[in-house]
């Protein structure tokens, strides 16, 4: 009976000293116990805090709705990465690097990084985003400003035009966390008293080149981003022009840069073509989403519950097929990148 009672306590101590030897951001004991499993939106603790924090601070629906397919997709590439680890593949410990790197772009971007400048991102960007984003270099803001008051854009095109602002701005923002990481490797290489053997030091300077390359890479398309907004801001769109979307317009640019062939390039045209429709299709029903959570937000204050129910219902539709539809995007959209990617490496090479 005494080793019954004791058994209880036995179990609570176990677990203290559990959680007191967790790990850090990608340790099991972080990320995979199973918190509230049945009501938890994602398998990785970490990324379920965050969720909760957004939907705490009041994140816009379709900023939400954003959100959602951001860390969907983060947490496959997490948990993948889980696999790789295990089976010794990532002893360099860059795939790990790239997730936290993406991870706290994701943050600021959604203003829950607990930094300043990430606050500015909150903003709806169908409805508010032009008359209260901030692009946080004021040669952007000096060219968005003439482009609304020349006269040379429809309403769709100032929003498509914004969009292109509001990508060349997260592409400074990746590219800032890219660097001040590798400055960070730079010094700790630097300044390492025991030196590492020749052959662990030959990876690390392996490693800094790999990532001065995507350095040259990201700057080369912030440079050839910002030359394209200057352009367009001061002639207006072409309508010429063979792909509207801001990111299928960097994958285009880049994949010509390439050494594929003609018909490689004829098949990728394609797909960025589909993928371009795909992007559409989900801007519609960003649209429609921000509409239904207005009408929404009128519903709740008349009391009648009966068309409340139906506007709730309709709404919690929209809102998962523009979370599926999100993720789909920035699946195909990583998909793509990673194998034009590849293509200027070979270049490289």
């Amino acid at each position: 009976m005494a080793a019954a009672r004791c058994l209880p306590m036995l179990l609570l101590l176990l677990l203290l000293a559990g959680a007191e030897a967790g790990g850090g951001l990608y340790s099991r004991e972080a990320n995979e116990a199973a918190a509230t499993a049945s009501a938890a939106e994602f398998r990785l603790v970490r990324l379920n805090q965050l969720w909760e924090k957004a939907q705490r601070v009041g994140l816009p629906a379709v900023r939400l709705a954003e959100l959602h397919s951001d860390l969907r997709l983060q947490e496959k590439d997490e948990l993948s990465w889980k696999k790789l680890k295990a089976a010794g593949l990532d002893e360099d410990g860059e795939r790990e690097a790239r997730l936290r790197r993406r991870l706290e772009v994701t943050m600021t971007k959604y203003g829950l990084s607990g930094k300043k400048e990430g606050q500015h991102w909150e903003t709806n960007h169908i409805q508010e985003g032009f008359a209260q984003d901030g692009l946080g270099d004021p040669r952007l803001e000096k060219l968005w400003n003439k482009a609304k008051s020349s006269g040379k854009f429809s309403e769709e095109e100032l929003e498509r035009l914004w969009r292109e602002f509001q990508h060349h701005r997260e592409k400074v923002h990746e590219y800032n966390i890219l660097l001040e990481t590798v400055s960070r490797t730079e010094d700790v290489h630097k300044n390492t008293i025991d030196r590492p053997a020749e052959e662990e030091s030959a990876a690390r300077k392996e490693l800094l080149h790999r990532k001065h390359s995507e350095l040259k890479e990201q700057l080369h398309s912030i440079n050839q981003g910002f030359e394209r907004l200057r352009r367009v801001s001061h002639q207006g769109y072409d309508s010429a022009s063979e792909f509207e979307e801001p990111r299928v317009i960097d994958l285009w640019e880049l994949a010509q840069s390439t050494n594929f062939t003609a018909q490689e390039l004829d098949s990728l045209r394609e797909e960025l073509k589909h993928f371009e429709a795909k992007v559409e299709k989900h801007h519609h029903y960003q649209k429609q989403l921000e509409i239904s959570h207005q009408k929404l937000k009128h519903v709740e204050g008349t009391g009648d519950k009966e068309h409340l129910g139906r506007n709730k219902e309709k709404y919690a539709v929209l809102e998962e097929k523009t979370k599926e539809l999100g993720y789909k995007v920035k699946k195909h959209l990583q998909d793509l990148s990673s194998r034009i990617s590849r293509g200027l490496q070979h270049n490289e090479l």
